[in-house]
C-alpha cells in the first residue's frame, strides 16, 4: 500500500475514534503513525526531487516568502514592494518560477520570493506542490496572500502547510527525549499536563520504538505538539496573512471580515494602499535590529548599521562582521538601552538592542 494511502486509512480511523481519556493513548499511537509516514513521505519527495526543485540563492538580511492561490495578487505585491519586475496577468498560474526582489526598509535589505501559486493538494504532490511549498520552508517569514472575496482559502493554505511539516505561528515545544538503554521510560513534567498523560507519552514513544528514556517536559503541551517534537521535519516559522484587493469590496463588507480576521493586514497591491503598514510589519515580525559599530577612536556610523537578528550576542555580531573578530575578541564597549550606563564594558554573551552603538576590542 503507498503511503499516501496508508496515511488516509489511518487519519480515517482517528476520525471515528470518539476522544476522550480512555482513547488517547490509541489516538496518540495512531497520531504518532501518522507523522511518521508522513515523515517519510516528506523525506523520499525531498529525495527524489534533487535537481529538479525551484532554487534560488538567498541575499539579504532575511527572507519572506509570498504564499497564496494563483490570481491573489502576489506578483502586484511583490512589484510594489521591490525593485523586482514580476509578470502580472488577471488569469491563473502567470508566476511559472520563483521571483526575487529586496526590499530596503530601515537599511535593511529583505529578499522576497515570489513563488507559484499553489492550490488544494499542494502537499501532497499537486501543482508542484511539495516543491513549492518547501521553498516556504526555508524563509523567516511566510505572507499568506488571499483575496479579499475568498479568505476561505486561509484554512486550506493551513492544511497545506501542516501536512507537509510548517507550523506557522507556533513556537516550539519544550520537550526533550533522550533515549536510554534501559530504564523504562521516565517522565519529569515541570508543569502540569492538562492535554497529555503518562500512558499516552508511553504509547507515542512506542510507536517510535523508544522504550527506555528521560522526557522531559516545560510546556503544557497538547498531544499534537509532543508529536510534533519528535518530528525531525517540523519547522517553525513566523506568518503574517494579507488580504488583497480591498479597493473591490465595500465598506461593509470589508468591516465585517476584520473583524473575524483582525490580526490581518488589509491592503490594495495595485493601489498602493497600506504598503507602508505592511512594510513596518513584515520589519518587526522579522525582529531584525540595527547596530551601528564604533570603531576605536573614531565616531559611530549612524548611517550605515549592522542588520542582525533580535537578541543577538556580541560574539555573534563580531562573527558576522569577520571570523577572525570573534576569534581574537577581547571585549567590548556599548552605548545603548541594553547597558547601565554609556560606553559600558561588556563580555561576548552580552544581549544587545535595537540601534546599540558597539565597539569590539580585540586581543592584540
Amino acid at each position: 500500500m503507498a503511503i499516501e494511502d496508508r496515511i488516509r486509512e489511518i487519519e480515517e480511523e482517528i476520525k471515528k475514534t470518539p476522544y476522550n481519556k480512555a482513547t488517547s493513548h490509541h489516538i496518540g499511537k495512531l497520531k504518532a503513525k501518522v507523522s511518521q509516514l508522513k515523515e517519510e513521505s516528506f523525506k523520499r519527495s525531498s529525495s527524489s526531487h534533487k535537481g529538479k526543485g525551484f532554487y534560488v540563492k538567498k541575499s539579504g538580511d532575511s527572507t519572506v516568502v509570498l504564499l497564496g492561490f494563483p490570481s491573489v495578487g502576489k506578483s502586484t505585491l511583490l512589484n510594489e514592494l521591490t525593485n523586482a519586475e514580476s509578470k502580472v496577468g488577471g488569469y491563473e498560474f502567470t508566476t511559472l518560477d520563483i521571483v526575487p526582489g529586496i526590499m530596503e526598509y530601515k537599511n535593511a535589505k529583505i529578499q522576497i520570493l515570489d513563488i507559484p501559486g499553489i492550490i488544494t493538494g499542494a502537499s501532497k504532490g499537486k501543482g508542484r506542490g511539495r516543491e513549492i511549498l518547501s521553498v516556504a520552508r526555508n524563509a523567516d517569514l511566510i505572507l499568506m496572500v488571499l483575496d479579499v472575496f475568498n479568505p476561505q482559502h486561509m484554512n486550506v493554505i493551513l492544511n497545506e502547510l501542516r501536512s507537509i511539516g510548517i507550523r506557522p505561528n507556533e513556537k516550539v515545544p519544550d520537550v526533550t527525549v533522550h533515549k536510554r538503554k534501559m530504564g523504562g521510560i521516565k517522565l519529569v513534567s515541570t508543569v502540569p499536563l492538562t492535554h497529555i498523560d503518562e500512558k499516552t507519552v508511553r504509547s507515542i514513544l512506542s510507536e517510535y520504538g523508544i522504550h527506555s528514556a528521560d522526557v522531559l517536559i516545560r510546556d503544557d503541551v497538547t498531544l499534537d505538539q509532543f508529536i510534533d517534537s519528535m518530528d525531525s521535519t517540523c519547522c517553525y516559522i513566523p506568518m503574517l496573512i494579507v488580504i488583497n484587493k480591498i479597493d473591490l469590496a465595500d465598506s461593509s463588507y470589508i468591516k465585517e471580515l476584520k473583524s473575524k480576521m483582525p490580526d490581518a493586514i488589509f491592503i490594495a497591491a495595485d493601489q498602493g494602499l497600506n504598503m507602508e503598514k505592511l512594510r513596518d510589519t513584515v520589519f518587526e515580525n522579522l525582529k531584525l535590529m540595527r547596530v551601528y559599530l564604533k570603531p576605536q577612536g573614531r565616531k559611530a556610523d549612524f548611517n550605515d548599521p549592522l542588520i542582525v537578528r533580535g537578541g543577538s550576542t556580541v560574539i555573534e555580531v563580531a562573527s558576522k562582521l569577520h571570523r577572525e573578530f570573534a576569534r581574537n575578541f577581547r571585549h567590548a564597549r556599548v552605548w545603548g538601552t541594553s547597558v547601565k550606563f554609556p560606553g559600558q564594558k561588556v563580555g561576548p554573551d552580552h544581549i544587545l538592542e535595537d540601534e546599540d552603538v558597539l565597539r569590539i576590542i580585540l586581543k592584540k
